[in-house]
């Protein structure tokens, strides 16, 4: 892979990435109500869907969900309950912050399993890897190394984009201070959450 290959990938992830979706959402509403080391593990979970998500495509199981409406299907209906179970949960969250020093370990471990699910099963996802990755691969250089950076590159550019979702979160957490605004945000974020839902249910 040439240089200039490599940097047209890496605009073209960066500028996917910038789009919101499931894991934007979920990052913002965890650096909101849980503070640095909640969006940490939130950021780490999602992460590992998303590399689960490389690994399938670079063993060839991305073909399957893109060429099998059954695979695709299931999967799909799976992302979108959890999406709208994410939602009504968020929706329900009573108003309140918390802060740093009140995250526990199971709570972390929690928010890294939720993100992990979140990505893992958004269809989508692998689907658009599967007919990304191609594209990028150059027949004469060694197809193993190419899958490795474009994989480690989509990471790379998934986490700061996060980062940047989650400073953001992290200043509107300033402005909410009262019980009635976080219920309110909370209310927001699961909206979003089962909006998201929706727009997967629609997907083909």
């Amino acid at each position: 892979m040439t240089w200039d290959w490599w940097l047209t990938y890496l605009l073209t992830t960066t500028i996917l990435s910038l789009s919101p979706g499931s894991g934007a959402i979920n990052t913002m509403s965890t650096g909101i109500s849980h503070g640095y080391r909640g969006t940490v593990a939130s950021i780490a979970g999602l992460q590992l869907g998303l590399a689960t998500h490389i690994v399938l495509v670079g063993i060839g199981l991305g073909a399957l969900f893109a060429h099998s409406l059954l695979a695709f299907e299931i999967l799909k209906w799976l992302g979108v309950a959890y999406l709208v179970w994410l939602g009504i949960q968020q929706w329900r969250t009573a108003g309140s912050l918390s802060l740093d020093s009140r995250s526990n370990l199971r709570s972390r471990r929690q928010l890294f399993k939720r993100a992990i699910l979140v990505n893992l099963t958004n269809p989508k996802s692998i689907v658009f890897l599967a007919a990304l990755f191609p594209q990028f691969i150059l027949p004469h250089y060694p197809q193993a190394t190419q899958y490795l950076v474009l994989g480690a590159t989509t990471l790379a550019v998934d986490i700061l984009v996060m980062i940047g979702y989650a400073v953001l979160a992290a200043r509107l957490a300033l402005w909410l201070k009262g019980p009635r605004q976080m219920r309110l945000l909370n209310r927001t974020f699961g909206s979003l959450f089962i909006m998201v839902g929706a727009a997967l249910a629609s997907a083909k």
